[in-house]
């Protein structure tokens, strides 16, 4: 026969067939006897034992042995693994023949000398057994399982590799946290959106991570693509991962998948736009409030027309291994306009739009405007939310932009969301001035003989204060000798006035002193070692 019958089904088969074969005639028996082997798959002396036997005797007793581990057992069990902390059935059974007479003997435990016995001699899977229905019930309400992992693998896997040369419109989708140093608290982020056949970028800028601003993002990002939306690659990520985000693709027939857990390579493309213009342009610094959400939509608006009209990037043609060496091949350098416009795959009036769009955009004036908002998300950094908002760049104030910028490259970083705070010049010493007693003494022998050394001057001191002035102090003078033959050399060239105030105890005599800002300055006393004449020179400096 084909597929065996299961035992439930055997059982009912039986109970009908055993009233007909009863009530049957002996001929009619063997026709029943015969279907019920052919059907139930029985042997002929087992079918009939089966058919003769009243229904009554068919209940077998399968008590077997009483139960080992009785109600007083699991019991003390379950008061042993509390007393654990809840830990396994195998660290639990090595724990048992300490923690039992530890127990005991506090009066904390009062057992049965059998049920004691028991107790010790359980195997760690019968206790795991036994603690099957207490854990699940102690474990409940503890985790709650979401509705992340069912959402999760009913989106498909994509991989890198798994691109295949696609149309304009499957993009990948990022979030770029502007969180600082810590990701505690509220902050700002950015959302990445790059096109894979083309590179086009979109950026928007969110007060905070929800699905439901990334639901408002798309659908605004649909009316100013230069191409339909057509698919969306994002990670593992939560907020793109939720029945919000996913019901609005499939509504709206954009094709969602993900890549794979930690695998950021699946997602190289907007990655890689993740460095070079989010973090290009903003830093990493952190940005928090509407304000600076504001200011980052102000900085992406100018941003995306430079960077998708004016900026070339290279797109990697096909990669070759070799052992360990790989090599790539990279496509000639294009901005994302320029491959969008040779795909082919445009209407002619959207193509016609995105011409006219190029022709009048104006590149020095897209990049002024980010600059400015590069100032103000500066200011925003430093003053902690409280800058002014930037000024509309005027047509006089874009001509001195474009003229400054042939010399903008010897001032620094011009990105100030990029600079570097200045750092206060320290005038104060870390110890004690070893020559504050003497420091008069020095001077005046300095100015006395400006000629003298470090070594003169020492060995001065050790004669005049024997004991007091060892060799090791050679360096610390040497300095400040320095100090006075830098002062002396700026007095001859450009006569300048000379601080007479000395630092105080403690501060850094090695170096020339400085006040703290805003503090008053010294008198000054004009020393004119070049002479009146040379004073009253109309080319004296």
């Amino acid at each position: 026969m084909g597929r065996r019958l299961s035992m439930a089904t055997r059982a009912e088969l039986l109970t009908v067939v055993r009233e007909r074969y009863g009530s049957a005639r002996p001929a009619e028996r063997r026709l029943i006897l015969d279907e019920f082997v052919a059907v139930s798959g029985y042997h002929r002396k087992h079918a009939i034992r089966l058919l003769r036997q009243p229904e009554s005797s068919l209940a077998v007793d399968r008590r077997g042995r009483s139960p080992l581990y009785d109600t007083a057992v699991q019991a003390a069990l379950i008061v042993v693994w509390e007393a654990s902390d809840r830990i396994c059935g195998k660290r639990l059974k090595a724990l048992l023949p300490i923690l039992v007479p530890a127990m005991e003997r506090h009066g904390h435990l009062a057992l049965d000398a059998g049920v004691r016995s028991r107790l010790l001699a359980m195997s760690a899977a019968t206790i795991d057994r036994l603690l099957r229905h207490v854990r699940a019930r102690s474990s409940a309400g503890r985790r709650r399982t979401g509705a992340t992992s069912a959402i999760r693998r009913s989106v498909r896997v994509r991989t890198f590799s798994d691109w295949n040369e696609p149309p304009p419109g499957f993009m990948e989708m990022d979030l770029v946290a502007h969180s600082g140093p810590s990701m505690a608290g509220t902050f700002a982020w950015t959302l990445v959106l790059t096109d894979v056949a083309t590179g086009w970028t979109e950026c928007v800028a969110m007060p905070l991570r929800d699905g439901a601003l990334v639901i408002e993002a798309l659908t605004r990002l649909r009316t100013v693509l230069p191409f339909p939306l057509r698919g969306v690659d994002v990670d593992n990520d939560s907020v793109f991962l939720n029945e919000l985000v996913v019901g609005w693709c499939r509504a709206n027939g954009v094709e969602l998948t993900r890549s794979r857990a930690y695998r950021k390579n699946d997602q190289a493309w907007v990655e890689q736009k993740n460095g070079a213009v989010v973090r290009r342009l903003v830093g990493h610094d952190r940005l928090e409030g509407l304000g600076a959400a504001n200011e980052l939509g102000r900085l992406y608006a100018s941003a995306r027309l430079f960077v998708n009209f004016f900026q070339p990037s290279f797109k990697l043609a096909g990669k070759q291994r070799e052992g360990a060496k790989v090599s790539r091949q990279y496509h000639a350098p294009a901005t994302p306009y320029a491959r969008l416009l040779a795909t082919g795959k445009l209407e002619a009036m959207v193509e016609e739009r995105l011409v006219a769009e190029f022709m009048a955009l104006d590149p020095i004036s897209l990049l002024a405007a980010m600059r400015s908002s590069q100032e103000r998300i500066a200011s925003l950094v430093a003053l902690g939310g409280n800058a002014d908002p930037p000024a509309a760049v005027a047509h006089s104030e874009l001509a001195g932009f474009l003229s400054g910028l042939g010399t903008a490259w010897q001032a620094g970083e011009v990105r100030a969301t990029h600079r570097k705070p200045p750092k206060a010049r320290r005038y104060w010493r870390s110890r004690l001035d070893p020559f504050a007693a003497v420091a008069a003494d020095l001077r005046s022998w300095f100015e006395a003989a400006p000629d003298l050394q470090a070594t003169d001057l020492l060995v001065r001191l050790e004669d005049e204060y024997p004991g007091q002035y060892p060799g090791k102090l050679l360096r610390t003078l040497q300095r400040r000798v320095r100090g006075w033959r830098r002062e002396l050399a700026h007095h001859l060239v450009f006569g300048t006035a000379v601080a007479e105030t000395a630092p105080a105890q403690g501060k850094d005599i090695d170096a020339p002193y400085l006040p703290p800002s805003g503090a008053a300055q010294p008198a000054c006393r004009a020393v004119g070692l070049l002479g009146d004449a040379a004073a009253a020179s109309p080319t004296a400096l």
